[in-house]
């Protein structure tokens, strides 16, 4: 409150304003109010920690670290799916700039991998009858699928839109036939990973549960909200116990143009021609750096994102994004001149879309060093406006957490971000049975499944701005941990 506004506070219970007496009284009141606003700005708790995290936000936004980074690795290396040259180029260009960010260490985590190629583009279309034209319809294997030998695959093709379907169907109507899954996520939900969650099923366990009943292909309607010509890949899993059919995905206007000429005509016949195919696993890595705790090193804070991506776009938002903004996290605090009283780790990890061994492999050799994670954090939702954060941990202990955790949701609120429970990221689920706390970065997802496996995935399609406040935002909450702990 300015002095003016003081003064005129105190005249509205004045009889004279002229009056030497009120003039001396409005001086010592003044004295007052301005020692009594130093008092109540004293008594903020987090007054110190709300400087040093707009320290945070005011270089992240200002430098663009993470968006320099995202740059480079999407064009320097493009694609980057597990066993690809592509996969290594990242890897080396990860540790190339995780050597120039101070950090104590900075190392490479050997993991076996598989080896799955697209080879060819595929080649989906409707054949054509005496009173149409045959249709191309926009198709992408799915990862790990079988091919077709090089050579078209022809069958009829049987609509289904739930298991309860297929199953009635069975044996009887559906041998020898293409079966497709055209079952199209919830638009109700207003979290689309609700909407993923609930239709992903159909890719990855139709393909076995079509061949069940003796399905000689199958395609799937992409995982995506919106109406348009991408195809979404993305893992499927064979069960050993039923022939290994060869899958893909078709665009959700080609989905729906299927459906549609399915209603007019009585038989509709597909010709599908897939070159992909599977190698032996090959060695590939982790990228890890960190900077040790100054008081309690044998305690690990983790960040992370997957360093691989599928082999369509420059999985710019999935998971580059997450990877620049964990390697921002180390960054940011070095830059500020931070000294943690923790371990602060950055892992990128490899083989998340096709097989989680580079997560399960860091898991694995944590638990041989005997390593304690007291915290892990994973960004892998998206470059988006970030929201705020999930948290998951044991059943045991993440009601003690999550009470805990509440404490920094004041600091971090003004900037958007807000706490709640379920879920954290699949690279650092394995480490659940440490006990630690788990967390997952929740940026916005309206449109993250427009660009989520498709070629769409690109550069460009990431703004800086949101970017970078992710980035901010889980450099803020590392920040409070490492400070107050858990």
């Amino acid at each position: 409150m300015s002095d003016m506004k003081k003064y005129a506070l105190i005249k509205e219970f004045a009889p004279s304003w002229n009056n030497c007496i009120w003039r001396a009284l409005a001086k010592a009141l003044i004295v007052i109010f301005t020692l009594k606003g130093s008092i109540w700005a004293q008594s903020d708790p987090w007054a110190a920690d709300k400087a040093f995290i707009k320290s945070i936000f005011d270089r992240a936004l200002v430098q663009r670290q993470s968006y320099t980074w995202l740059r480079d690795l999407c064009y320097g290396a493009g694609h980057r799916l597990s066993g690809s040259v592509g996969a290594e180029k990242a890897i080396r260009w990860a540790k190339s700039v995780l050597d120039t960010c101070g950090l104590d260490s900075v190392w490479l985590q050997p993991v076996m991998v598989p080896r799955w190629e697209r080879g060819a583009p595929e080649v989906v279309e409707v054949l054509g009858t005496p009173k149409r034209k045959a249709i191309r319809l926009p198709a992408l294997a799915l990862g790990g699928s079988v091919g077709t030998g090089g050579k078209p695959l022809i069958g009829e093709v049987l609509e289904v839109r739930s298991w309860e379907m297929l199953d009635s169907l069975g044996k009887a109507n559906v041998s020898g036939k293409i079966v497709f899954f055209n079952r199209p996520m919830e638009c109700r939900h207003v979290n689309t990973f609700e909407a993923y969650g609930g239709a992903v099923d159909q890719r990855v366990h139709g393909p076995s549960r079509a061949a069940k009943y003796g399905a000689v292909a199958v395609l799937v309607r992409s995982m995506g909200l919106s109406l348009d010509d991408y195809p979404h890949t993305g893992m499927l899993r064979y069960d050993s116990a039923y022939a290994l059919i060869p899958a893909a995905a078709i665009s959700t206007n080609a989905a729906e143009q299927l459906s549609a000429l399915l209603e007019k005509e009585k038989t509709v016949r597909v010709s599908m021609t897939l070159h992909c195919r599977t190698l032996p696993d090959v060695l590939s890595y982790n990228v890890i750096g960190e900077i040790r705790g100054a008081e309690v090193p044998d305690k690990i804070l983790l960040v992370g994102g997957h360093l691989d991506s599928w082999d369509v776009g420059h999985g710019a938002h999935d998971d580059g994004a997450g990877c620049v903004q964990s390697m921002e996290v180390l960054y940011l605090l070095r830059q500020l001149g931070y000294r943690p009283r923790h371990t602060l780790r950055c892992v990128l990890f490899m083989n998340e879309e096709n097989g989680l061994r580079g997560g399960l492999a860091y898991a694995t050799a944590a638990e041989e060093k005997e390593e304690i994670h007291l915290f892990a954090l994973e960004s892998d939702a998206g470059g988006f406006t970030p929201r705020g954060f999930s948290f998951d941990a044991d059943p045991e202990m993440i009601d003690y957490y999550y009470e805990q955790i509440l404490h920094y949701e004041e600091v971090l609120r003004p900037y958007g971000l807000l706490f709640w429970r379920g879920g954290s990221g699949a690279d650092i689920n394995p480490l659940r049975g440490q006990k630690g706390l788990l967390a997952g970065l929740r940026p916005d997802s309206q449109r993250y499944f427009d660009f989520h496996h498709t070629a769409a995935d690109v550069f460009e399609a990431v703004h800086p701005r949101e970017l970078q406040l992710g980035a901010a935002s889980m450099t803020a909450l590392i920040y409070l941990i490492d400070k107050y702990g858990l």
